[in-house]
Order: C-alpha cells, then structure tokens, then sequence
C-alpha cells in the first residue's frame, strides 16, 4: 500500500493501473489498495481520485478557500474564455469532429484561432481524417481534458438529457444559450 501511495504522492500526473500493477505486482488487486489509502485519508485535506484513466493525489474540495486565502486568488485553471469552452464542450460530447461541424451546430464559424488555443493547452488533438471530401481534421479531447475537469473517462460528462432538462442546452441541440450571447466587447466566436 506504502508503495502505491509513495508512487501516486510522486506523479505529476495520474498513475496508470498498469504501473502500478508493476509496482505491487499483477496478483495484487489495485482496486482494494486504493480503496484502503482513500479509507486512511478520509480526514485529511487531500484524497485519491480516479482521474484520466488512473489515480491521482488532489486536494478536497472543501479546502478552497483555505488555498484561496493562502495563494491570493483562485487556484489556477487553463486560460479558456466562455466561447472557447463552448467549443470545447462541444468537441468532448460529439467527437471526433470537424471545424465546419462545430460551426453548425454553434451557428457560428469556429476560427481557427480558438482550435489553435484550444491545442495549445492541450485540451484537444487532431483525431482520425473525417471520410468526407477533402479529407478535414476532426479533434478529439486529450488525457489534459480529462485531468483538468476531473474526469476518470468521457462516460463521466453530463447527460446531455439532464442538462436539457435543467435549461442549459437548447432543445434539440447541443449549444449553450449563455455562451453564444454577445457581450460588451463583442462574442468570442467570430463571425
């Protein structure tokens, strides 16, 4: 169990099962392991959590505030502004998908700088060739995506059922109504 936790306390990034199953050896059942870390620090300020097909160390939520105080401001996440999370959003539910298909289903041309930022941060990559004419990219979310919303696998995004249901997606569509509203400086979606 120490051996697990040494390896996982030092990883900058979650630690795959197949890792650790080198670590402790493929007899040993790495489910129970985390299971009895995750009992050791249930009153600690930190915990063990499923994250990007592996397990990481990251702090409760419940300490926050105290990271707030102590670091001035919010605990940093990536640089995204409301359009490009749209787009973002929009890839994870309906990849892998092109450029001109996010545009339609936004209702607005998607440049080719938000897709650049977008790379950049390493929430997204170019997946496989759509069959269509011409042969355009499709992007699919990265492992960063994952880590970054805190999500073991893609099955663990909302239903898009239940976020319709709660007023965030337009009936029969998958764009947000907030993030498509042109604000003072004009929309992050450029025409």
């Amino acid at each position: 169990m120490t051996r697990v936790e040494a390896v996982i306390f030092a990883a900058s990034e979650p630690v795959s099962r197949e890792l650790l199953s080198q670590i402790v050896g493929r007899e040993c059942s790495i489910d129970l392991l985390i299971e009895d870390i995750a009992s050791e620090l249930a009153a600690r300020p930190y915990e063990i959590v499923a994250v990007a097909g592996g397990w990481q160390f990251r702090t409760r939520p419940r300490q926050a505030d105290v990271l707030k105080a102590a670091f001035g401001g919010t605990v940093a996440v990536a640089d995204i502004t409301e359009g490009e999370m749209l787009v973002l959003a929009s890839i994870a539910y309906h990849q892998p998908v092109t450029r001109a298909a996010l545009s339609d289903m936004l209702g607005r041309e998607v440049s080719r700088d938000i897709i650049g930022h977008l790379r950049r941060l390493d929430m997204i990559a170019s997946g496989p060739r759509s069959p269509q004419p011409g042969a355009p990219y499709t992007y699919v979310t990265t492992k960063k995506f994952l880590e970054q919303f805190g999500l073991d696998t893609l099955r663990e995004l909302p239903d898009l059922e239940a976020l319709e249901d709660a007023g965030l997606l337009n009936r029969g569509g998958a764009s947000v109504d907030l993030a498509l509203a042109d604000d003072e400086e004009g929309s992050n979606l450029p025409d």
